[in-house]
């Protein structure tokens, strides 16, 4: 099957920041263009990071699409302002005590709808307009071979996935290794500093970095359990059910502690969801 286009989603990840800097050597195959999809809640140093691959990277172009601004969404969410919220955030029911987790739907709306806008432009598709019956497009993720369960099929027909770094057996490790190799300093980790799927280990080193970035983290912990959005619908009343939550424990993210060690076999409600997002996010 003929290809029209070949894209790299670029995540400004270990992971996909590699993928980028061997498609420049020479070391995979040559790309149309990269995407970053800015949901405008990364850390500073991920953008700095762009904008260093910004100035490596002379063979293809980096273009970065936004779809809306997801913390304000959330921020504006928590006063009524706005829809309900798209994160998966941690539940807690006030009178049993019962946890779950609201409907993930970030991924689909901040970050592969204006990937998927951008991709039809770069096939020069108007809006509304049909691709031709034959379209191919090939999406290479940064996914390594230590994250193989994020494979996932696209679910734009016309788009396949590929995932270079596993056909080349490589671990997020040996991605590392390869940077360190070439010269290139080591690229941050790259997800919303306030993503519910967060490692514990994550989560300490948000805590322990830019404080202003904690900050706000702490900040939007706090607005995601107001009530007024509650209160709007209800004329002033509250039928508020279940407290809202950044971190699995169902605690206020300023009152968890990261460092605690899980006690052998202790199940873990929403263990493995640090893996999700689709591939989409932090690589």
């Amino acid at each position: 099957m003929k290809t029209n286009l070949r894209v790299l989603s670029l995540g400004a990840g270990v992971q996909s920041s590699t993928l980028a800097l061997m498609i420049e050597k020479g070391e995979i195959p040559m790309v149309d263009a990269a995407i970053f999809a800015d949901v405008k809640g990364e850390p500073s140093a991920v953008y700095k990071w762009l904008n260093y691959l910004k100035k490596e990277i002379k063979s293809y172009p980096i273009y970065v699409v936004t779809w809306r601004d997801l913390k304000q969404d959330i921020l504006d969410a928590s006063r009524g302002e706005y829809k309900a919220f798209t994160a998966p955030f941690y539940t807690k029911n006030i009178e049993t005590g019962k946890k779950g987790m609201l409907r993930r739907q970030c991924t689909a709306d901040y970050k592969i709808k204006p990937v998927v806008q951008k991709v039809r432009e770069l096939l020069g598709l108007k809006k509304g307009e049909k691709r031709k019956k034959n379209t191919h497009v090939e999406m290479l993720m940064g996914i390594s071979k230590d994250e193989a369960v994020r494979m996932k099929t696209n679910r734009v027909k016309y788009i396949q996935n590929i995932y270079p770094l596993i056909d080349k057996n490589l671990t997020r490790s040996d991605c590392i290794t390869w940077m360190s190799e070439k010269g290139y300093p080591r690229p941050p980790r790259s997800a919303c500093t306030f993503c519910p799927y967060h490692s514990n280990e994550e989560w300490l080193r948000i805590k322990n970095g830019d404080q202003e970035e904690w900050k706000a983290v702490i900040e939007l912990d706090r607005a995601i359990r107001s009530q007024e959005r509650f209160k709007e619908k209800n004329k002033g009343s509250s039928t508020l059910k279940d407290e809202i939550f950044l971190h699995r424990s169902c605690l206020p993210i300023d009152q968890v502690n990261f460092e605690e060690k899980k006690e052998k076999n202790q199940g873990d409600l929403f263990e493995g969801f640090e893996l999700e997002c689709e591939g989409m996010c932090g690589n």
